[in-house]
């Protein structure tokens, strides 16, 4: 991959996730749960972690998708939960796919994904509220997290394997 195609692809990955970020925030989500989100700019996410060569590419397209929607259309509080709970499930998503690559889809390492994002944003509000009963709230986000997960998972392999089949990205690793 060259080196002005990376910076346009990284370009393209970080507005199609501020379009998903966008469209998210429009729609309605009816949970018990405050503030849960169906997770769609994961998909880029995990697009990012099949496609791109280096792991520092992945993680520069989450912290800038991050700065930027704190800029379009959030505060600071949505970006202390955005940023811990994409750090957190990003690094659980390179831990997954490179030690259990031959064991795990990227299905599986989406919906992990998913879950620990949901954790790691209810580690902050459990530190900004001081009370560990927030973690109460953890299993209805991780089935609706795990649901969405896996729906992002099967979306992401869909969109990885038809990127495979162009010239660019001929070399990509894809667990089938």
């Amino acid at each position: 991959m060259s080196k002005t195609f990376r910076i346009v692809f990284i370009g393209v990955l970080v507005a199609q996730a501020l379009v998903l970020y966008t469209v998210e925030s429009m729609i309605p989500v009816p949970f018990i749960a405050p503030g849960a989100k169906l997770g769609l700019t994961n998909l880029i996410t995990v697009i990012a972690l099949y496609t791109l060569n280096s792991k520092r590419d992945a993680f520069l397209i989450i912290i800038l998708r991050l700065l930027l929607s704190t800029i379009f259309g959030g505060n600071l509080s949505t970006f202390m939960y955005s940023a811990v709970g994409a750090i957190f499930s990003y690094f659980v998503m390179i831990f997954v796919k490179e030690i259990f690559k031959d064991k795990v889809s990227i299905i599986g390492v989406s919906a992990a994904g998913a879950f620990f994002h949901n954790v790691g944003q209810l580690i902050v509000a459990s530190l900004i509220v001081q009370n560990i009963g927030v973690m109460l709230y953890l299993p209805i986000l991780s089935i609706a997290g795990l649901g969405t997960g896996i729906f992002i998972g099967i979306a992401s392999n869909f969109i990885v394997q038809h990127l495979s089949r162009l010239s660019y990205f001929n070399n990509l690793y894809i667990n089938k």
